[in-house]
């Protein structure tokens, strides 16, 4: 093996300090951002979605937190908000409004409703016990959330409920529900004290970034205030997700959610308006339902950490200092994986550098798209079966960019119908695997392309709440970029697997592209990696029915 050559040293020192910039550059921006109101200890937030579930727990399971961590939530939350809001009266062993009252919180009692009316009778009857217990704590009552919304009940049930509370208690009583479903049953407005909106730009129809969501929230309450004269208007439900799939221009992120919570709450003060911002924590069992979006609208984490601590600046990833740290060291270690046993000139090992420090930053990348993501044992799978995987496929990369430098003989390509007759095998349990670096690259990177084509297709046809999963293909989209580079791709060859897997793919990214719209950047950035991923593919399958033709 040749030495390293020593313009190594300088060489590997650039690109480790542009890899650090890569990670710090996106959270420059974010200097200016300040915490949002009541978080930083001068004013406190008026009222807060409080579901104080933990780890492990969820409604949708009956697994429900303790008195003694819903009082230790409470008391977190005291110096932060005025109130909190709750969405059921039967959750858990614990009276909410008691709890909250020894911390000098105040609370918007809510009354679950839904299709049980069994159910809803039980809801019911403890609401009331609990607002007549405390009437000096339980400010209103909110009797049902999205009912309308989900058409759990008819509009005449629904009324029914409320005349049902609104007899038999003291304090206001209000319904919440999405702003058009007031529009569309107004009737609803002659049984209640308040008139409780939710307005959520980021989930609308026609969703609006964060720069203009404030004006937007201003312009839908005028409209109600007017549509729905002399009653009280209150926001039940406003905020912004800090990760998750982007809706056009509305993008969910840290700095996002900071700068919308500050501007709102302003905004709030300014016109005088009665709300509520969802949501006090992250709430991880959310996932099931609403994807990594709904996990995220916390202004704490799922442990009970500040997102945005005082005296601090709002960065967008503030561990950026250890996924660059990450990034280097993979690095250098892909690095020695490459130039093991090779016999490399200066130039070649100056490449081998670039692609090793790339690989490392795409495998950082990876971890840190994906890690903080794992909300259940099932997506815990999913990470433990991607990044092994990837760091492989990043080793194999390393060995077969070594032996393109080196000028080894190379073995042919595998095809898709080979990788496709190896991975059944293994199935099997009587594996027949490639016998070189090489093979392995080949069927490993056919793997990741019938991955992405499965997943392409999810994210065409049930794209509401699925992420674009470009941290999971980061290493498979690097190998196609510098394969490419040293003009390394497989040429003809290709079959039905190539075909039917790369068509899929490039397919779906297309007419993901054109359902997402234009606007939509996170769209954009992945159909285009999409594409690049298929490429290889088609390119084999185009090259190999040319030559047959000719």
């Amino acid at each position: 093996m040749r030495r390293p050559s020593v313009i190594l040293v300088p060489v590997l020192l650039l690109l480790a300090a542009l890899l650090a910039a890569g990670w710090w550059w996106p959270n420059r921006y974010a200097a200016g951002v300040a915490p949002p109101g009541g978080m930083s200890g001068t004013d406190k937030l008026n009222s807060l979605s409080f579901a104080p579930f933990r780890a492990g727990q969820s409604p949708l399971a009956d697994r429900f937190p303790s008195a003694a961590e819903v009082e230790a939530d409470l008391k977190l939350l005291a110096p932060v908000t005025r109130a909190v809001r709750t969405y059921a009266a039967l959750e858990g062993d614990y009276d909410v409004p008691a709890l909250a009252a020894r911390h000098g919180l105040k609370v918007w009692l809510g009354i679950w409703l839904g299709g049980d009316r069994a159910q809803n009778v039980r809801e019911i009857d403890r609401g009331v016990a609990l607002a007549n217990a405390h009437p000096e704590t339980v400010e209103r009552v909110i009797v049902g959330n999205e009912v309308l919304l989900r058409r759990d009940l008819p509009v005449g049930e629904l009324i029914a409920a409320i005349d049902t509370v609104k007899r038999q208690v003291r304090q206001p009583v209000t319904y919440a529900d999405v702003w058009e479903f007031w529009e569309q049953f107004p009737e609803v407005a002659a049984h209640v004290d308040i008139v409780t909106i939710h307005l959520l730009p980021y989930w609308e129809d026609d969703p609006t970034g964060v720069a203009g969501a404030v004006a937007h929230i201003e312009a839908i309450y005028r409209r109600i205030a007017a549509r729905f004269a002399g009653k009280q208007i209150a926001i039940g439900e406003t905020g912004w997700p800090s990760a998750g799939r982007a809706r056009r221009d509305a993008v969910p992120s840290r700095v996002a959610e900071a700068r919308f919570i500050r501007d709102f709450v302003a905004a709030a003060q300014r016109g005088g308006f009665d709300y509520n911002l969802i949501e006090a924590f992250d709430q991880g069992w959310k996932y099931k339902n609403e994807g990594t979006v709904g996990a995220r609208w916390g202004l704490f984490t799922a442990d009970r950490a500040e997102k945005f601590p005082t005296g601090t600046r709002v960065e967008e990833n503030p561990w950026w200092p250890l996924h660059a740290a990450l990034s280097v060291l993979t690095g250098l270690l892909l690095f020695c994986v490459g130039l093991a046993g090779r016999r490399l000139e200066t130039a070649a090992q100056v490449r081998l550098a670039v692609v090793a420090m790339a690989a490392g930053g795409a495998l950082a990348f990876g971890f840190a798209g994906t890690w903080p993501l794992v909300f259940d044992f099932h997506l815990l799978a999913a990470f433990a079966v991607n990044m092994p995987a990837q760091a492989v496929l990043a080793a194999l990369l390393m060995r077969r960019a070594g032996a393109v430098l080196a000028g080894d003989v190379l073995s042919p390509a595998r095809t898709g119908r080979q990788a496709s007759e190896a991975v059944r095998s293994v199935l099997r349990l009587r594996p027949d695997l490639p016998r070189d670096a090489s093979g392995w690259l080949d069927d490993f990177s056919f793997v990741f392309l019938w991955t992405a084509a499965v997943l392409q297709l999810l994210l065409l046809f049930d794209s509401r709440y699925r992420d674009f999963p470009l941290p999971v293909f980061a290493v498979p989209l690097l190998v196609v970029i510098v394969r490419a580079a040293l003009r390394d791709l497989p040429r003809g060859g290709g079959g039905r697997e190539e075909f039917c897997a790369g068509g899929v793919l490039a397919l779906a990214a297309l007419a993901s592209a054109v359902m997402e719209g234009a606007g939509n950047v996170s769209s954009e950035i992945w159909n285009t990696a999409a594409l690049v991923l298929a490429a290889p593919a088609l390119l084999r399958v185009w090259r190999f029915g040319a030559r047959a033709k000719a």
